[in-house]
């Protein structure tokens, strides 16, 4: 399997489009993709999913170590090649200059080579500056530039005015370039909308590849170790999930974990009015986009089935838009208030802006991230969820557990297991 990591110089200079024109382009082409996302992006990989067929799987040396990133990649041995879309610019992460988290050190841990899109509008042989500084960079990492994707450039003209400064500088080639037609992604307010309402766009007309075969400069992944066993924490215990356009923020890898440890997970939907599934032993409820379908989730059945089985005391794990589905009332973007379960005694509210982001860490060592526009009401009533230095703590009542968190389970398997 080959594998490359596209990244880019910063955020928005079109490194998802370029990324999912690259998967359409190998796609069409006959090449079965494994699509993965750095970072712990929910949105990302939902649309790489719409292109590929196949689930995207999160890569995050951070939240996961550089080991489990490893193993996740290895999964995907039977692919003609890997794409790994990068998070935010090359070196960007947690914290210093390629650290833990970032696109590069992805990179150095997996042993990839790296595309590099960059935002070539209004840019000529400044083009070679700017990618010796990113290609200098890396080398000093140990990470390979392989190739530069250049994004919005105005002609054909343009586009071999760039590839000509890359090559008379010794740099590496342009291997693709998007002109400033292709189509933009349609964006919300955390960030990405969904592609289940609207199908991917056709790139073709606007991603014009630079060599022959953009294969040619992917290079053939040595990742390949052996996972190791997962401990059977959870054999025999039916997790209904709640899954639909409400509840979507789900890590593909965590029902994958679920299902290694011995788990049963059964899936229903709260906007479609399901009942929780009677053969249940405990509950999920993943974030997403309530305030979207406050209405309909305000009269749904489902919440004061939900209700029942927080007061019966079956373990239950909330996390950010499944936390909101919990409390007294959502107030929507439009300042419209709606009921909701009434199982925990908070409200939410969204906001007009980011209210919270970052990598979330509890004492017993699972590892997730928080990201929301919501504000929630703060009541002393209900004891803390998580011990977390930074962050929301969230609350606990008998089984329940919410906050604002979104765990990675495979972090730490046995606190994960005792969330259900």
């Amino acid at each position: 399997m080959k594998a490359v990591l596209i990244a880019g110089t910063h955020s928005g200079c079109g490194k998802t489009t370029a990324t999912l024109a690259v998967m359409q382009y190998l796609h069409d082409a006959g090449q079965r993709v494994a699509a993965f996302k750095a970072g712990p992006d929910f949105l990302d990989p939902l649309w790489h999913r719409a292109v590929t067929g196949e689930d995207a799987w999160n890569l995050d040396t951070h939240m996961m170590g550089e080991a489990l990133c490893r193993q996740t990649l290895a999964r995907a041995g039977s692919a003609d090649v890997a794409v790994i879309e990068g998070v935010m610019g090359l070196f960007d992460g947690r914290d210093g200059v390629g650290g833990p988290g970032s696109s590069a050190h992805l990179a150095k841990a997996l042993d990839v080579n790296v595309w590099l899109v960059l935002d070539a509008s209004g840019m000529a042989g400044s083009i070679a500056a700017l990618v010796r500084g990113f290609v200098a960079q890396a080398r000093d990492m140990g990470v390979i530039i392989s190739g530069i994707i250049a994004n919005r450039t105005g002609s054909e003209s343009h586009a071999m005015m760039l590839a000509d400064a890359l090559r008379d500088n010794h740099l590496p080639a342009l291997v693709a370039w998007l002109d400033n037609t292709a189509p933009e992604l349609p964006q919300r307010h955390l960030g990405l909308t969904t592609p289940d309402s609207t199908p991917p766009p056709d790139f073709s007309k606007a991603l014009h590849s630079g060599q022959a075969d953009l294969l040619d400069f992917c290079r053939k992944s040595a990742v390949q170790p052996a996972s190791p066993p997962t401990r059977p924490l959870l054999t025999g215990r039916t997790i209904a999930i709640a899954r639909d356009a409400a509840c979507c923020f789900i890590y593909p890898a965590n029902l994958h974990w679920l299902r290694e440890t011995g788990a049963n997970p059964v899936f229903f939907s709260p906007l479609a009015g399901d009942a929780v599934p009677a053969n249940a032993d405990s509950l999920w409820l993943p974030g997403g986009y309530p305030e979207l379908y406050a209405e309909a989730l305000s009269i749904s059945p489902t919440l004061a089935d939900i209700r029942r089985r927080v007061e019966s005391g079956q373990p239950l794990l909330a996390e950010c838009g499944g936390m909101m589905l919990l409390g007294n009332t959502l107030t929507d973007h439009a300042g419209k208030t709606w009921p909701m379960a009434g199982a925990l005694d908070f409200a939410t509210a969204m906001q007009d802006r980011l209210v919270a982001l970052g990598y979330r860490e509890d004492a017993s060592g699972l590892r997730g991230h928080e990201f929301h526009h919501s504000s929630r009401s703060s009541n002393a009533r209900h004891a803390p969820a998580f011990d977390v230095p930074r962050g929301d703590t969230g609350m606990r009542y008998k089984n329940t557990r919410a906050s604002y968190n979104h765990w990675y389970f495979a972090s730490a398997p046995t606190a994960a297991a005792a969330l259900f």
